[in-house]
């Protein structure tokens, strides 16, 4: 019987944006994301839903699509949670909750620019193979992040 690889069921991705908080800040909305991730075709509010629960559509280009909630936002300290709530294929796991947090950089060479932290903690039935992909996907989405502020 092949025994499964123990693995660390959270990542942590970051990168130093060469922008001012406020212009990165403007993008990490969860309908804004297809403005800079290259990977999403498009991100749609979903309607319907209670008045208190914020659902966005993220449709990928690779044909996956996630209803993504938002679980907590804070304009004071610069951060956003969400969770996969469904999932087209479905998940091989039972769940993730992800935040992402910006903070300005007030002093050294950076000075002026944004540090953005992208975490994930996915389900204890989450494998190395989800790990890695979430961990590869954060900074490419990163990646894009500063390609699309540094064309504004």
């Amino acid at each position: 019987m092949a025994t499964a690889i123990p693995t660390s069921t959270s990542v942590s991705e970051s990168a130093v944006i060469a922008a001012p908080l406020a212009q990165v800040w403007h993008l990490i909305k969860l309908p804004s994301f297809a403005s800079f991730w290259s990977k999403l075709d498009k991100a749609e509010e979903v309607k319907g839903t209670s008045p208190e629960t914020d659902i966005v559509k993220w449709s990928f280009k690779d044909g996956t699509v996630l209803d993504v909630k938002q679980e907590e936002h804070s304009s004071i300290d610069h951060f956003i949670t969400y969770s996969v709530i469904a999932s087209t294929p479905a998940l091989t796991y039972s769940s993730v909750v992800s935040t992402i947090r910006c903070y300005s950089v007030t002093s050294g060479a950076q000075e002026g620019s944004t540090f953005v932290q992208w975490s994930g903690h996915f389900s204890s039935d989450a494998d190395a193979g989800v790990i890695e992909d979430a961990r590869f996907k954060r900074k490419e989405a990163l990646t894009d992040l500063a390609a699309a502020v540094k064309s504004k």
